[in-house]
């Protein structure tokens, strides 16, 4: 199994909208106990066993258009497909506080996503969508999403990082993506 967490490096983009999907591979490691120490194939990873499964837990490190190029290299590298592959990202259009667990389809606006499908040559992806929302008003896109989540927001996202974490953890331990959808697909209660 592979698990990737879709961002961007640097410093300057630890807390953007657009590096939830490294967030929730961070909090997601923190869980497991394992460090993403390891380097190659243009991301940094981490690889550790569940019932005797390899987990592979990788943040690509070429920039989020081009995801794919990474994705790709770690696929070949373990030896897998994409069936194996399960990519969590940030979705500006689901509200915030939205997971959205789909087996296979297309990457809708996000340019991340749509490379890793270039690249696998497949639309057979699984994928976490975290929803973030769009408030950006005015703002141009770009910006919005390389934009740092502060204040109340954080707060809300933080909730959802953990919650999207959790599922993860629990598709690593049963491997049973449909179980995963049914758990959750919705939105977090921030009550």
């Amino acid at each position: 199994m592979l698990i990737v967490g879709l961002g961007n490096p640097g410093k300057q983009y630890e807390k953007t909208v657009h590096n939830v999907g490294f967030m929730v591979v961070d909090k997601l490691l923190d869980r497991l106990g394992v460090k993403a120490k390891d380097k190659g194939c243009d991301a940094v990873f981490a690889t550790t066993f569940c019932k005797g499964k390899k987990v592979v837990i990788a943040k690509p490190q070429t920039y989020m258009n081009l995801s794919g190029e990474s994705v790709k290299q770690l696929v070949k590298y373990n030896n897998m497909e994409a069936s194996d592959v399960i990519v969590v990202y940030d979705d500006i259009d689901l509200p915030l506080g939205a997971i959205r667990i789909r087996k296979e389809g297309s990457a809708g606006t996000h340019n991340g996503m749509k490379n890793v499908i270039a690249n696998l040559g497949t639309t057979q992806v699984a994928r976490i969508r975290v929803g973030v929302g769009d408030d950006r008003g005015k703002m141009q896109l770009k910006d919005y999403v390389l934009s740092n989540v502060c204040g109340e927001k954080k707060e809300k996202l933080d909730k959802v990082i953990d919650r999207a974490s959790q599922c993860l953890q629990d598709y690593i331990e049963d491997g049973d993506i449909e179980a995963v959808m049914r758990r959750y697909n919705g939105v977090v209660s921030f009550d």
